[in-house]
């Protein structure tokens, strides 16, 4: 009898060889002398070799007053360039080498190069951008944004409230609030033909710009520009250990942070009052490092899957403590802040039958805040008065068990349902222990023709140990307040979704979401809060050339809160009602001109709206907020030659937003220096010409 191994058989037995090694029957048991290995032929298993892909260019044009626009448009110039590649290449010898660029030379834009031999090791080198601007019609008296330390003009007039300062209106000049973020990456992976593998990866982050904060004297304030310089340096290495049915991998993970401003100064715009001095000065972010070392393993049987995780770690901070301006000696030179951290992770997957699988998991974590406890003399700030006062090393341990089962019922109805519990025990907390307790249930039904659909339903129940105000945590708290993350609460949620296909050109789909939080046992705080959220999408082939897609979002969530004037029981209560609605709608047309030219349409519309209304003897509106966006682009594109394609691309942005909280005039308050109005009202224009060539 004549046996003839060819690639499909051994892609049967390679996959299926688990089961079959226990009874002796693996390949490496196969009788092979006789085989003539060299007569093995795959006509069809050519591998492509040399450079393909695609490298392009762009440019655009950029018409914005206000620079809110540049996250839509990703660019904050008004004439920006941008390269895009997607190139790959593959040597005879297994040598490939990729190289992948989007938006490169724009705000948000990244590179990766890799470089390596398929199989053996692989070299990474990337790069990208992030930015993201707030606004750049702030307002400030203060001169040197962007340092250490703030000055007003020589000629500043102090005053006892901002709408006496003589020299703030003249003062007041306009600077940017933005964070920019700069990565630079390597990593190197290494594969041998056994059981081991490597990899080093090393990535630096540096932030820069500029973010809001504020600088306070007794109740006189002032909103400042908090300079960001901050440098982070995370490096992931490990040794990957890997058999026929099972892996494991030791792992380390570190990151060092590190602001190059360590305390931010800044003068006084008010007259001193109760011994303030006239200037102060506050700590900014804290060099810190973070360090674990973790080790994970998998074991396959025939029919179970077992897998875990070990991890160990420390978190510090070591930082000098600013001390100008405060007039009491301190117990140390710094915090010396320390807190380890230790996490167990267990999971466990077992297939009963062919219907039937059954899983389970368990999670320890363990935050231990071994930071030395000092005594603090605190400054006279209003009901703070000078007594002493202890930092306080916070623990939080948690504990989460999972048990899940899915069984097919028949072909097309899979029932899934589990049972989640999980534990937090925090300390010097109002409420030491929470327990929560979930249990939901799922079915799936894809039997149908033309019809795809599933429905989820879940009910929590969350308590725990008394509650009690605790006396280094919540000193001045009215009693009867319960804090929403701690306090007993009620969960009840349906969800769903539904795929549709009436017609092979049209798919509809559609998806609803709607929970009940009740707060039962909570007299001041968060009482009730409902999310309802609901998404349709469409998407038509109208012919052969013509395509449209369209959705809407909604989502509107209540919430019911409680409070007391008085530090008693509750004598007024607020509804908060915030509203999303998200509608979109694109159409393209393909095959002009010979099939040379593509036009398209995009537009999207958002409007989030927020009301708050407080209802304590009558009803008033309190600080509504909204922002409404459309976002418009029309583009065409244009197949040059068989290589070449152009593009040109109209983008509109409007935008319009309203918060009480960005719209306060620089001298409104008396004891404020604001940023006057930072809200956004724009219609900005760009528009793009680039061009992509296909290697």
């Amino acid at each position: 009898m004549k046996t003839k191994l060819n690639i499909i058989t051994l892609a049967l037995l390679s996959s299926c060889s688990f089961g079959l090694f226990a009874q002796g029957y693996g390949l490496s048991n196969a009788k092979t002398d006789n085989v003539k290995f060299d007569a093995w032929q795959c006509k069809s298993c050519v591998v492509e070799t040399g450079t393909t892909g695609t490298v392009g260019a762009g440019i655009a044009y950029n018409n914005e007053d206000d620079i809110y626009s540049a996250n839509a448009f990703n660019s904050s110039n008004e004439v920006a360039g941008k390269v895009d590649a997607d190139i790959h290449y593959r040597g005879e010898e297994g040598y490939q080498a990729n190289v992948d660029a989007h938006n490169l030379g724009m705000d948000n834009g990244r590179l990766d190069l890799d470089v390596g031999q398929q199989g053996v090791y692989n070299i990474n080198v990337n790069y990208r951008t992030l930015a993201h601007y707030e606004s750049n019609n702030a307002l400030s008296p203060y001169q040197q944004i962007g340092s250490d330390y703030l000055t007003l003009p020589d000629n500043w007039e102090i005053a006892g409230s901002s709408s006496d300062m003589t020299m703030l209106n003249s003062s007041l000049n306009p600077f940017e609030l933005s964070l920019n973020r700069d990565r630079y990456g390597m990593g190197v992976e290494y594969q041998t033909q056994s059981v081991f593998s490597t990899y080093v990866n090393f990535q630096r982050e540096e932030k820069t710009g500029t973010k809001t904060t504020s600088g306070s004297f007794y109740n006189q304030s002032m909103m400042l520009a908090e300079p960001v310089d901050y440098t982070t340096d995370i490096l992931n290495a490990g040794i990957k250990l890997k058999g026929d049915n099972w892996f494991t991998s030791l792992n380390y993970s570190g990151s060092v942070f590190k602001n190059d401003n360590n305390q931010l100064g800044f003068d006084s715009a008010f007259n001193p009052t109760f011994g303030a001095q006239t200037s102060g000065y506050m700590s900014l972010a804290p060099d810190n490092e973070a360090h674990t070392v973790s080790l994970l393993g998998q074991y396959n049987l025939a029919k179970t899957n077992l897998s875990g995780r070990l991890l160990v770690g420390q978190m510090t901070q070591d930082q000098s403590l600013t001390s100008i301006g405060y007039g009491y000696d301190l117990p140390a030179e710094s915090i010396d802040a320390k807190v380890d951290i230790t996490g167990v992770t267990l999971k466990a997957m077992t297939r009963l039958n062919r219907a039937w699988r059954v899983s389970a998991s368990y999670d320890f974590n363990d935050r231990d805040n071994k930071t030395q406890v000092e005594q603090w003399t605190q400054i006279s700030i209003n009901d703070v008065t000078g007594e002493a006062a202890y930092n306080t090393p916070y623990d939080l341990t948690t504990h989460r068990a999972k048990l899940s089962s899915d069984y097919r019922i028949t072909q097309g109805i899979k029932l899934d349902a589990g049972y989640d519990f999980e534990r937090d025990e925090r300390s010097y907390q109002d409420r030491e222990t929470t327990d929560e307790n979930t249990l939901w249930a799922r079915v799936g039904v894809n039997n149908f023709e033309m019809w795809n659909m599933w429905l989820k339903a879940s009910v929590s129940q969350r308590d725990g140990s008394k509650y009690q105000a605790s006396q280094i945590s919540s000193s001045e708290q009215n009693t009867l307040l319960r804090r929403y993350y701690l306090a007993d609460r009620d969960r009840s949620q349906i969800e769903a979704r539904l795929s549709h296909t009436p017609l092979s050109d049209l798919t509809v789909d559609f998806g609803a979401r709607y929970s009940l939080d009740d707060y039962t046992d909570t007299a001041i705080g968060l009482t009730e809060s409902t999310d309802t959220y609901y998404d349709v999408n469409v998407h038509y082939a109208i012919n052969a050339d013509v395509s449209l897609n369209a959705f809407y979002n909604h989502q509107i969530i209540k919430s019911e809160q409680a409070g007391s004037s008085n530090f008693s029981i509750a004598n007024w209560q607020a509804d908060i009602e915030d509203t999303i609605d998200y509608v979109g709608a694109g159409l393209s047309y393909n095959n002009l001109l010979d099939s040379r030219l593509k036009l398209g349409l995009d537009y999207a519309y958002s409007d989030s709206d927020s009301t708050t209304q407080v209802r304590q003897g009558i009803t008033g509106e309190y600080g509504d907020y909204f922002a409404k966006v459309h976002n418009i682009n029309v583009y065409g594109q244009y197949q040059a030659t068989d290589n070449m394609s152009l593009r040109v691309d109209y983008k509109i942005e409007k935008y319009l937003d309203n918060d009480d909280a960005n719209d306060i005039n620089p001298d409104t308050i008396w004891n404020l220096v604001s940023f006057g109005n930072i809200d956004h009202d724009y219609t900005a224009h760009m528009i793009m010409l680039s061009m992509n060539y296909r290697l």
